[in-house]
């Protein structure tokens, strides 16, 4: 009875960890698959003149409420990204971090690019796009301004409006610049744009009341996506709208759930930050924090293209003739640095803008999950160690050697009674003999047994668990953290964060050849080093065990570091050097230990088990 449930329980284990898989990882990699090819199409659609398009219309807007970005035009069909840019004169953006240029067609923020980061590990391939104009493939941008109240009919700048640079010079880190609109009806708009030295757009509009009769004005943000971007499609990771709504805390919402929703997600509150986050970047608005705004999260359609936006709409302010109107606005477009972004953390962290602007919790830019308490320690320590070494795979095999140090008084225990188990096997043997046709007595006499001998049945699993939190909380800080990304190893490891590039089904490069191409079995025909050096370890600290007693459960136990070895093939290698690295350190602490306690270490044994035949049985 006792080997049937320990047969049931590996079974279900071993399935439980392959639907995992399946869920987790190669099912979301369809789904993207699948979503690209939507996206090429749509994309494809909106390179044609959309009916009954009048370009170049302003939108209609309702008084009071905050435009949904039609684009510039609004009908205007989808050309290249040069091309786009080539519709409006533009002020060069220029910063040791990012570069690009502003619009004065409209006065957005709808062009810049990361200079610091590549879009592969190759330094001179191209430097990763944030945002991008209207018109162009995936539009991107930010847009501020006026929009009027009930009874207002004073002509507002739009995305269609030409305004002016007052004086001359790109927009860079120590000189900002000012932008002018005149309505020619008595109202003069300033614009003044500065950013820092990382990612951080500064914009301050005025209004002066030239004319004869007072106007209420509202101040406004938003950020605007067109078409649906790519997502990795991880249920671990957010990507999509985002935003801490005061009181109401951290608010997400997908692509998809946002357009399936009957309407817009609107929230009236103090102290908020909102827009879209992708796996290492962010485009968010932060207005200021004692400022009252009526936020909102929407989705909506130009012709056949889907758009997405964020924005907040300020308080109005009536200016009366010869007054004047302001609104100070924030724009965070770059990086999910830690540093940068910030990290709250009782014994330590980055204060990043979170601390110096105030912000309510912008650490939870940076997707940490419902464990943050293990991921945000666990990323301390590593970059810790990285500052001491320079090498965030030494860093994590550091990292490895204290986790094993601190729960070496758990594993000391757990190998000791595994170690008092070997050395009653004897007595197990002749009592599961004696009592073969009584699976109560054997059970009793079993207990009675462990209970002589102080050992504990389970003490096994004690390793293995300890490892889980461990696993996860690193498997989320490789995945989630721009620091790790691209970040080399030694040899042919130059992405930590990435699987192992080389690959034994085609001799490591030496067949010029691609097999992950091959239809259905392609997925599985990818397996680097790292995850076979994985697998032998996992294999080896399993040998170290004596086989089961049951000939189903030995297949299994066999078979089971071959099947993670697969597994783990497309997981990052930082994870699969982790736990390569965590393998040899148990091997060599379970001998260590099982050597003291006098129990025979039958590694060798086992394994040589393997390969020695099979006596048929006597007739």
């Amino acid at each position: 009875m006792d080997d049937q449930k320990n047969l049931l329980l590996a079974i279900v284990l071993t399935g439980v960890v392959l639907i995992g898989w399946q869920y987790l990882f190669a099912v979301p990699q369809l789904d993207r698959q699948k979503q690209l090819a939507q996206q090429q199409q749509q994309q494809t659609q909106a390179q044609q003149p959309l009916p009954n398009a009048q370009p170049g219309a302003a939108p209609q807007v309702a008084p009071g409420t905050v435009p949904q970005a039609p684009g510039l035009p609004s009908a205007s069909p989808t050309v290249t990204r040069e091309a786009a840019l080539a519709t409006s004169p533009r002020i060069r953006i220029d910063t040791a971090r990012v570069s690009g240029s502003l619009a004065l067609m409209g006065g957005r923020i709808d062009d810049l690019a990361l200079v610091q980061y590549r879009e592969t590990v190759d330094p001179n391939s191209p430097p990763i796009v944030l945002l991008a104009p209207s018109g162009s493939p995936q539009p991107f941008y930010a847009e501020f301004g006026w929009t009027g109240a009930a009874g207002t009919s004073a002509k507002l700048p739009g995305p269609d409006t030409l305004w002016h640079q007052e004086g001359s010079g790109a927009l860079s880190a120590d000189h900002p610049v000012t932008l002018v609109y005149d309505n020619g009806e008595g109202l003069q708009f300033r614009r003044s744009v500065s950013v820092d030295d990382k990612y951080l757009f500064t914009i301050k509009d005025d209004v002066a009341n030239n004319g004869t009769a007072a106007v209420t004005l509202y101040p406004y943000a938003l950020i605007s996506r067109h078409n649906t971007p790519p997502t990795l499609g991880y249920y671990i990771l957010h990507e999509g709208l985002i935003g801490v709504m005061g009181d109401q805390g951290l608010q997400e919402q997908t692509y998809k759930k946002i357009e399936d929703q009957k309407g817009p997600s609107t929230f009236d509150v103090t102290n908020a930050w909102l827009g879209f986050t992708d796996k290492y970047w962010a485009a968010t608005l932060l207005p200021e924090t004692d400022a009252k705004v009526h936020a909102k999260f929407s989705f909506g359609l130009i012709g056949q293209i889907k758009t997405y936006q964020t924005d907040y709409l300020l308080d109005p302010q009536t200016i009366t003739p010869g007054g004047t109107g302001s609104a100070d606005a924030r724009l965070f477009a770059g990086a999910k640095e830690v540093t940068t972004v910030g990290i709250n953390f009782p014994v330590g962290g980055f204060g990043g803008y979170n601390q110096q602007l105030d912000l309510n919790k912008f650490d939870l830019l940076i997707d940490w999950g419902w464990f943050f308490f293990i991921t945000k320690p666990m990323f301390l320590a590593i970059d810790f160690f990285f500052h001491l070494v320079g090498n965030f795979g030494l860093a994590i095999l550091i990292i490895t050697v204290i986790v094993k140090g601190l729960f070496f008084p758990l594993a000391n225990k757990s190998y000791a009674s595994m170690a008092k188990m070997k050395t009653v096997q004897p007595e197990m043997n002749a009592i599961r003999t004696r009592f073969a046709d009584d699976k109560v007595k054997q059970q009793q006499a079993m207990m009675e047994l462990y209970k002589r001998d102080k050992i504990n049945p389970v003490a096994g699993c004690l390793p293995i668990a300890i490892q889980i939190p461990v696993f996860f909380s690193l498997y989320k800080v490789l995945f989630v953290t721009i620091e790790m990304r691209h970040a080399p190893f030694f040899g042919w490891i130059k992405d930590l964060s990435g699987p192992d590039p080389t690959n034994v089904f085609n001799l490591l490069g030496l067949i010029p050849y691609d097999p992950t191409v091959l239809p259905i079995v392609g997925s599985y025909l990818h397996l680097g080093l790292w995850p076979l050096i994985m697998g032998v370890t996992m294999f080896l600290q399993m040998k170290l065990n004596p086989p089961p007693p049951d000939p189903a459960q030995q297949v299994i136990f066999n078979w089971m570091p071959v099947i993670f070895t697969f597994m783990l093939a497309n997981f990052s290698a930082g994870l699969v050097i982790y736990w390569a690295w965590n393998n040899s350190l148990s091997v060599a602490q379970q001998s260590v230990i099982m050597n003291k306690h006098g129990a025979k270490i039958e590694l060798l044994d086992n394994i040589k088990a393997l390969f020695r035949r099979k006596k048929p049985p006597e007739k």
